[in-house]
C-alpha cells in the first residue's frame, strides 16, 4: 500500500525542524518522503489523501498501560491504592480468561485510536490473547513483562522474550519487566537481572508510586525501591520506571547514571491520590520522561490529550513556575521519548526510513482556532475530538469517526460487556 498525504501541515518531531507545509509519502509501512510539495506524477499511489491543511504528526506513544483492564473501568473507584489493588483488582483479575483479555484489549485498541495513540507499552497477563487482539487489528504493541509472586516464571519470561522479538517486522515486541518491588520476591528479581545480563536488555517496573511503597521498602531492605532494585543489577542495561512519584535525592543520581526513562501517569496518580511526579526536576537533570495513561481501572480513560495537559499543568502549579514543562517538551515526551522508552526508535519521528505511525489533527474546529501556535493548541486545548485520522504501519485504522478493524465496534462492545458482567457480576 503506497499512500501520498498532501496539502498538509507537517510536524515531524525531528530536532530543530518546525511545522512546514508539504506532503508525506509512504511506501508499505515506511515513510519515504516528508517535505515541501513536489512532483509525484511518476509514483503510483494506492491512495492520495488531501489533508486540507490539517496537521500530520507522529502518533502518541502510550508508554505505560494495562490494556485489558478496560474490564474494570469504573468498577473500583475512590479507593486507596493498596485497597484498590488487593481488594478489587487482584481478585477480579484472577477470574480472567484468554477470551476476556482478547475482547477487552480490542476495546482498548479502539480507544487508543480515537485519541491518536499508535503504539502502547502494555503490561498485562494472558499475553498470547492480547497479541492476537492487537495484531489482528494492525496495531503496534510492546509487551512489558509483569512477573511477580502471583504469576509467571523466569522460564516463561525467557520464552516470551524470544517469541515476540524474533521477527523485527512484527507489530508486537517484548521488553523485560516485573510488576513491582512489593509484589516480587528478591529471588525473582535476581533471576530477571540474570536474564537482563544474558541478553544485555533493559528492565522496567512500577516504582515509587506511593509514599507507603517507599517506606515499606525502606523498612524491609534499608533502601528506597530505586536503590534496592539497582543493587540487584536490574538496571545495568537501562530500562524505565513507571510512575516515579516519591524520590530521594540519591534516586535521581541512580536514574541518571543508569540512563533510565521515567514514565509519568498523572491522571492515575491523581485519582489514587498517589502524588505528583517531579517531572520538572527529571527534565532539569536531563532524565528523559515519557507519558502513559496507566490502565482504565485507575484512570479511567486511555486519553493522551488529558495526560499531556496534566503533565504540564501540574508541574506549573507545584513548581510555582508558569514556564515549567512547555508544550513542545510535552509533545516530545508523548512521541519521541515514548518511542525510545519502549524500544521503538523507528517510530519516533516522521522522516525517511521511519515507520508510518501517524495521526491527522483536525485544525478546523473551534478549539484549534485561531491558528497562532499549533503545538500549544494540541497540548493546551486539544482533545480526542481533533483526531481526524490514525495510521499504524502505513494503514489507516481510524478516520472521521470510522474504524477500519477486523471486528466491528458493536461486536467488541457486546463481548466486552458480557465478559465484565460474568467476572464482576
Amino acid at each position: 500500500m503506497n499512500t501520498r498525504i498532501y496539502n498538509a501541515r507537517i510536524l515531524t518531531m525531528e530536532e530543530g525542524r518546525s511545522i512546514f507545509e508539504g506532503e508525506l509519502w509512504i511506501e508499505g509501512d515506511t515513510v519515504t518522503y516528508a517535505g515541501p510539495a513536489k512532483d509525484a506524477s511518476e509514483k503510483k499511489w494506492d491512495e492520495e489523501i488531501d489533508a486540507e491543511k490539517n496537521l500530520i504528526m507522529p502518533g502518541f506513544k502510550n508508554a505505560h498501560t494495562h490494556s485489558a483492564m478496560t474490564f474494570l473501568r469504573s468498577h473500583a473507584d475512590d479507593m486507596k491504592l493498596d485497597e484498590w489493588l488487593n481488594n478489587r483488582v487482584f481478585p477480579a483479575e484472577a477470574k480472567l480468561t484468554d477470551d476476556d483479555v482478547y475482547w477487552h484489549t480490542k476495546l482498548a485498541v479502539m480507544e487508543y485510536l480515537t485519541s491518536g495513540t499508535t503504539a502502547i507499552f502494555d503490561m498485562y497477563m494472558h499475553r498470547a490473547a492480547g497479541a492476537r487482539a492487537v495484531e489482528e487489528a494492525g496495531f503496534r504493541n510492546v509487551f512489558c513483562e509483569s512477573i511477580n509472586n502471583f504469576g509467571g516464571t523466569l522460564e516463561e519470561v525467557e520464552a516470551d522474550y524470544h517469541t515476540y522479538n524474533q521477527d523485527p517486522h512484527r507489530l508486537v515486541s517484548f521488553q523485560l519487566g516485573f510488576h513491582a518491588e512489593y509484589t516480587t520476591s528478591r529471588e525473582l528479581m535476581e533471576g530477571l537481572a540474570a536474564l537482563a545480563e544474558k541478553y544485555k536488555a533493559p528492565v522496567y517496573g512500577h516504582c515509587s508510586e506511593t509514599k507507603k511503597e517507599v517506606e515499606d521498602c525502606r523498612n524491609r531492605t534499608g533502601m528506597t525501591p530505586v536503590a534496592y532494585m539497582d543493587s540487584l543489577g536490574l538496571f545495568n542495561y537501562g530500562g524505565g520506571l513507571f510512575h516515579g512519584v516519591h524520590m530521594d535525592d540519591s534516586d535521581f543520581d541512580i536514574i541518571k547514571k543508569r540512563g533510565l526513562y521515567v514514565v509519568t501517569n498523572p491522571a492515575s496518580n491523581l485519582k489514587l491520590a498517589s502524588g505528583i511526579a517531579p517531572v520538572k526536576r527529571y527534565l532539569d537533570l536531563d532524565i528523559p520522561v515519557a507519558i502513559g495513561t496507566d490502565g482504565a481501572a485507575s484512570n479511567n480513560c486511555l486519553d493522551m490529550f488529558r495526560e499531556m495537559f496534566l503533565v504540564t499543568g501540574l508541574q506549573k502549579a507545584v513548581c510555582d513556575d508558569p514556564e515549567a514543562v512547555p508544550a513542545m517538551e510535552v509533545l516530545k515526551m508523548a512521541t519521541v521519548n515514548g518511542a525510545h522508552a519502549m524500544g521503538l526508535p523507528e517510530c519516533d519521528t516522521l522522516a525517511e526510513g521511519k515507520k508510518a505511525d501517524l495521526i491527522m489533527i483536525d485544525l478546523m474546529q473551534p478549539n484549534m482556532q485561531p491558528i497562532q501556535n499549533i503545538e500549544r493548541n494540541v497540548v493546551f486545548s486539544g482533545s480526542k475530538q481533533n483526531v481526524k485520522m490514525t495510521m499504524v504501519g502505513g494503514k489507516v485504522l481510524y478516520r472521521d469517526g470510522e474504524f477500519f478493524l477486523d471486528r466491528s465496534g458493536e461486536e467488541i462492545y457486546a463481548k466486552a460487556n458480557e465478559s465484565a458482567r460474568r467476572i464482576l457480576g
